[in-house]
């Protein structure tokens, strides 16, 4: 009977263990060059030593959503394991002559701008697996946007909880606290994914908000 008792007892805390972990499923979601894919390489080289995949200054080079699992992290004494989801550069319209414009031939440039539509539909089907957002906006352009307006009010009506990076804090001519004005609704951490500033605070909002 005793080791009955011992093998129930360390079922109950195996069991409690298991229901009181914290992790959640988070989309990465922004406009294309907004900074989305560095700031996942960051999380991942912070916490696992990897990286999602490559960075490129040509618009809607993530053209598939990618997703990382069991990534945990931690931040102002919470843990929580993170799903990952790098989803594609959300635009209203994709031009095939914005690929032209980056030296590719028609063909190619249509091939792209295909790819990257559908990642577009992708990407919004991925929010109804999700259980919270970052919203990556590049701080040193105007925050007004369609693009961020309409992906704002969709995860609003989705309820689902949303934290804003205002990124590329590294440059001169960046402006988070007109991103901040203009969403006051939302929290909003001010970051460079690149240099890796203030990323210990975004990483305790993480845990915090999601948790």
């Amino acid at each position: 009977m005793g080791v009955i008792r011992s093998l129930k007892r360390n079922f109950t805390g195996f069991l409690k263990k298991m229901l009181n972990k914290k992790s959640a499923r988070i989309g990465i979601y922004g406009p294309p060059n907004a900074g989305k894919t560095t700031l996942a390489n960051r999380i991942l080289r912070d916490w696992t030593g990897d990286a999602m995949g490559s960075v490129s200054n040509v618009a809607h080079e993530t053209r598939r959503a990618r997703r990382r699992e069991g990534v945990t992290i931690k931040g102002n004494g919470n843990s929580l394991s993170l799903d990952i989801i790098d989803t594609p550069g959300l635009a209203t319209k994709i031009d095939f002559h914005e690929f032209m414009e980056q030296g590719m031939s028609e063909a190619e440039s249509k091939r792209r701008a295909k790819e990257a539509t559908e990642g577009v539909i992708e990407a919004v089907k991925w929010l109804e697996n999700l259980d919270g957002i970052i919203l990556v906006m590049d701080a040193t352009e105007d925050p007004f946007t369609q693009v961020n307006v309409t992906v704002i009010g969709n995860m609003e009506a989705r309820g689902l909880p949303l934290l804003i990076a205002a990124n590329k804090i590294d440059r001169e001519d960046s402006s988070p606290s007109t991103i901040r004005e203009a969403f006051p609704q939302h929290p909003l951490v001010a970051i460079s994914a690149l240099e890796g500033k203030n990323i210990d605070t975004l990483y305790e909002e993480i845990a915090k908000r999601f948790g």
